[in-house]
Formats: C-alpha cells, sequence, structure tokens
C-alpha cells in the first residue's frame, strides 16, 4: 500500500475518503481551496460542516496549498465538483512530478464539452499518467461513520487500481478492481440525472410503482449510453451501475434525489439548491448526457425529460406525462 496520499476536495465526499485512508494507516493530506474552512477544520480536527462528529485520525492534515499537496504525494485522489474538476488540474499541474498518479471520486462529465474526466486528466496532464476512476453506492456520513461500504475503482492498469483499492480497503471498506474506466465513470454521472427524475416523480406522489419504474428503464438508457461510448455492460449491472443507481434514487440523503423531491413538490431551481446547500452534480450531467445522446444517436427518454425541466422551463407533471405518452413497444 502507497504510504501517503493526497486527498483535494475538503467537501463531504473527500473528507470520508481522507478519513478512511487515514484510518487504514495511510498517511493522508487533505486540501480544500477556502482558508477559512480549512482553518476550521485545523481547529476542529473534524469537517463539522459536512461531516460532524465524525473525528480526523492523527495522521490526516488539511491543507489549502496546491504545492504542499504534490510535494506531500505523487498519489493524488480528486473529489471535487466535476465544473472546478478541470481547474484543479490545471492549478496542481505545475507543481507536480514526471510520473503522477491522479485518481478521483468525482462523478460526473467535464462542462465544458462532456469529456469523460479521464479524457479531461490526458488532456491537461498528457497520456504519461496513471488514472483511476473511484465509483459505486456510496453516502459520506455512511462511510465516515465506518459502516460498511463497497465501491469500484477502474483503471486501465490493474497494478494502479490495486493501489488505490488497498488505501481504502479494509474489513469495514470493500474496495474491487475493474478495467472498465469508461463505463465506471459513465455510470457514476448518470446515476445523478435519474436520482433527480426518482426525487421528481415521489415529489408529485406517484408513488413506488413509478419509482421502480424510473430506476428500471433509466439503467437502460445509461447501459446504452454507457456501452456506445465503450463501456462493458456488465460494468452496469454491478456497483457503479445498478448498485450506485438503487442507492441515490431511493434514499433523501441524496443530494440529487432532495434536488427532485424539491421540484416536484413545486419548489424553484434556486430555492432548492439554496436548501441543499451543496453541489447537485446530476444538474450539469442531465445537460452533457442529453447532448452526448443527441450527438451519438442514443435514445434516452427520461434524461431528455430531466434536461428540459431543467434548462427548458418544462414542467415536472408536464415531464411525465410526455414519458407516459410515449408509444408502447417492447421492452428490450
Amino acid at each position: 500500500m502507497p504510504s501517503s496520499i493526497s486527498v483535494l476536495g475538503a467537501g463531504s465526499w473527500g473528507t470520508a475518503l481522507a478519513i478512511q485512508a487515514a484510518r487504514n494507516g495511510c498517511d493522508t493530506l487533505l486540501w480544500g481551496h477556502n482558508p477559512q474552512h480549512i482553518a476550521a477544520l485545523k481547529q476542529a480536527s473534524e469537517n463539522q460542516r459536512y461531516l460532524p462528529g465524525c473525528a480526523f485520525p492523527r495522521n490526516l492534515a488539511v491543507t489549502n496549498d496546491l504545492r504542499q499537496c504534490a510535494l506531500f504525494s505523487s498519489l493524488l485522489l480528486l473529489s471535487v465538483p466535476s465544473h472546478a474538476f478541470k481547474a484543479t488540474l490545471q492549478q496542481i499541474k505545475p507543481f507536480l512530478g514526471d510520473q503522477p498518479r491522479i485518481a478521483w471520486a468525482t462523478k460526473g462529465f467535464d462542462s465544458g464539452n462532456g469529456a469523460l474526466l479521464s479524457e479531461v486528466v490526458i488532456d491537461v496532464l498528457g497520456h504519461d499518467v496513471l488514472t483511476a476512476a473511484l465509483s459505486g453506492p456510496t453516502f459520506a456520513k455512511e462511510v465516515a461513520d465506518g459502516l460498511p461500504t463497497a465501491i469500484t475503482v477502474a483503471s486501465a492498469s490493474q497494478n494502479f487500481a490495486s493501489q488505490v483499492a488497498a488505501i481504502l480497503h479494509n474489513h469495514r471498506f470493500r474496495a474491487y478492481t475493474s478495467s472498465d474506466i469508461i463505463g465506471v465513470q459513465v455510470g457514476g454521472a448518470c446515476k445523478n440525472v435519474l436520482a433527480i427524475a426518482a426525487g421528481i416523480a415521489d415529489g408529485l406522489g406517484l408513488g413506488a410503482n413509478t419509482r421502480a419504474a424510473l430506476v428500471t428503464r433509466g439503467l437502460t438508457e445509461i447501459m446504452r449510453l454507457g456501452t456506445q461510448l465503450g463501456g462493458q455492460s456488465d460494468t452496469f449491472m454491478g456497483l457503479a451501475g445498478l448498485g450506485d443507481l438503487i442507492l441515490t434514487c431511493t434514499d433523501n440523503q441524496s443530494r440529487n434525489r432532495r434536488f427532485g423531491l424539491a421540484l416536484g413538490q413545486g419548489k424553484d431551481r434556486k430555492q432548492a439548491l439554496q436548501e441543499i446547500d451543496q453541489s447537485v452534480e446530476g444538474i450539469s450531467a442531465a445537460r452533457e448526457a442529453y447532448l452526448l445522446a443527441q450527438k451519438h444517436h442514443v435514445e434516452m427518454p427520461i434524461t431528455e425529460q430531466v434536461y428540459n425541466v431543467l434548462f427548458n422551463d418544462l414542467s415536472p407533471i408536464q415531464a411525465v406525462q410526455n414519458l407516459l405518452a410515449r408509444e408502447q413497444k417492447p421492452e428490450n
């Protein structure tokens, strides 16, 4: 197991991963961009804003200095919002060595052109970099509390995937490895869109039958897009696909589901975001997934309706009616 890791992103998920790595005996440095927030973390030795009551292990330090992160470890794990992913890489690039190792737990597409985050890493840092994507059914608070959890670590390098997995894996946290870095990323990004859809349906009071149908047909949409982009169909039946989709569509710890619930209950987008007060990745993912579907001629009707609600002022109830009015057809 690598002896050190720098985790970039001091939100709930980045903090939980930093705590997990440190618990496993890995010297860990957690970076955040806000000096006031980092000062508060140092003083309290916990992230009182996002993970109150989850004390930092003694081998977990915090900083707002990216250069310090690069010097601390050649292994970087990014857990910043997708819209900040590319900028964070660009900012730390001058401090990196010749062969950086980059992993990320960010779930989304590049907000500029819809690229996979693995493509963003190559675009910014070149091809001489080891990359790995982490995804799966995970809520930060449960990981920080030490509740049983399982994730997937995907990389084209089995050795690197195993290295990253070893930092996190223990008797309470199972880290599986995969070679399908495309499928793992697509599953992690698109499930947030479906979580918004499920939240909207529940906010409208449409019942458990509707939610189950959305989850099932939503998985079909994710598989269509993912395989078109080069992912493996089996990936979408695993932790980074079906597992993550079920979690975020059915539990109110999901920000994306809560955002959809608020919309279904008649609240506007601004009000819903103010109540959540954290990034809602499904908003940008809806736009990028819809545009990718159009580009690659992939049918994604639920994603399309979520896109229209978020960006074309379509009412949630009309979006539901549009889906129900679709032509009858075979399931497969």
